[in-house]
């Protein structure tokens, strides 16, 4: 090996070890981002996935009274490397949303009521939005919801 080379090669485990013995920073990505739940419910996916049998009430929506049929949590994550926040968001929420209808069903519910986002266990209750955890490969929705049916004595 020549002198020259031999220099670089020293130069460069310099280099690629002065970072050896402390942390370097790393930054991951967490924005927790609010969507609109009417656009999300409103795509082409979520018209032909949705179960129109099952009832869906947002926050604090007006909802019919029933039978309780206790309450479910999903939390749902999809791959988000090459989308855009937005469209990663609304499509983990309609998985999530379905994942709350499968529930229904099971339960032989007819709606679902009171569903809010539980994003890192803390509640966000609202009639238009949903809470996204958006990061750089992956988002998650999580959602809650209380299962009831109507008419039932």
């Amino acid at each position: 090996m020549t002198t020259r080379k031999l220099g670089m090669v020293v130069v460069t485990v310099a280099v690629l070890t002065a970072g050896l013995g402390r942390s370097l920073p790393v930054s991951a990505r967490d924005d927790h981002l609010k969507f609109p739940i009417a656009a999300a419910l409103g795509t082409a996916d979520a018209k032909v996935k949705l179960d129109p049998h099952i009832a869906l009430y947002f926050g604090k929506s007006p909802a019919p009274s029933g039978q309780d049929m206790g309450t479910f949590t999903t939390n749902k994550k999809t791959r988000a490397f090459g989308k855009d926040d937005q469209t990663a968001c609304e499509w983990v929420f309609l998985s999530a949303v379905l994942a709350l209808q499968e529930r229904a069903r099971q339960l032989q519910a007819t709606a679902v009521v009171n569903i809010q986002s539980v994003y890192k266990n803390e509640p966000f209750s609202s009639e238009k939005e949903f809470m996204c955890g958006a990061g750089t490969f992956m988002s998650g929705v999580a959602l809650s919801g209380k299962f009831i049916k109507t008419g039932a004595k």
